[in-house]
């Protein structure tokens, strides 16, 4: 069922489960999560607008825009000020970084939607806690989270890196290894049983290419 934000029960999302939808407020409209439903999510959420780690984040993610459109993957963002700071904030970005952000950034006032998605817990007093990026797939699941401290800014090229990584062992029996990169080496899975080879746990087989 789809809740608006202030009705979200606070909770810890994990790798598998649902994504809780919500509706709310956005610099592009009214937003609702399940919308999105058939296309990857990237989901954001940054401490505040006019936050310098942030703001770095929030220019590359615009000048990269194009890669996850590529990549059918839609992204979002949250804050926890006013739809009327972030269009503020959204103004200042194209002025400092001359970059244009087209994604939507929802307003959090209340934290109902940090809460719910496990951000910060009930007892948080503001949300300094709110680093969180989540990679919800085209069935609304969570396939992989990251969290990072207030102070330390996101990779947005690890970020294609890994949602490059989880559409090419989507729904497929292969794996990837460390630090894979498109085009790479993929994994087998290991077999059930040794067969004499000394690779048996760890295979190796050529990547057929990106998925579209």
């Amino acid at each position: 069922m789809t809740k608006d934000a202030a009705s979200l029960r606070s909770g810890q999302i994990r790798i598998g489960d649902l994504a809780p939808d919500f509706q709310a407020r956005s610099t592009q409209g009214p937003f609702q999560l399940s919308a999105l439903r058939g296309q990857w999510v990237l989901f954001f959420s940054h401490p505040a607008d006019f936050t310098p780690v942030c703001s770095t984040e929030f220019a590359e993610l615009a000048r990269r825009q194009a890669d996850f459109d590529a990549l059918g993957c839609r992204l979002v963002g949250l804050s926890v000020d006013s739809l009327y700071a972030h269009f503020a904030w959204v103004r200042a970005l194209r002025d400092l970084f001359g970059v244009e952000i087209t994604f939507p950034i929802i307003e959090d006032p209340s934290m109902a939607v940090g809460r719910a998605y496990g951000m910060i817990d009930d007892t948080s007093a503001d949300s300094m806690a709110m680093r969180s990026t989540f990679f919800i797939d085209p069935r609304g699941v969570v396939r992989a989270t990251t969290s990072y401290p207030h102070n330390v800014g996101r990779s947005v090229e690890e970020m294609l890196r890994l949602l490059r990584a989880l559409q090419q062992v989507d729904d497929a029996d292969v794996l990837t290894p460390e630090g894979w990169a498109a085009g790479g080496r993929l994994l087998l899975p290991a077999t059930t049983t040794p067969e004499g080879a000394a690779d048996w746990f760890c295979r190796f087989e050529d990547s057929p290419g990106d998925r579209p």
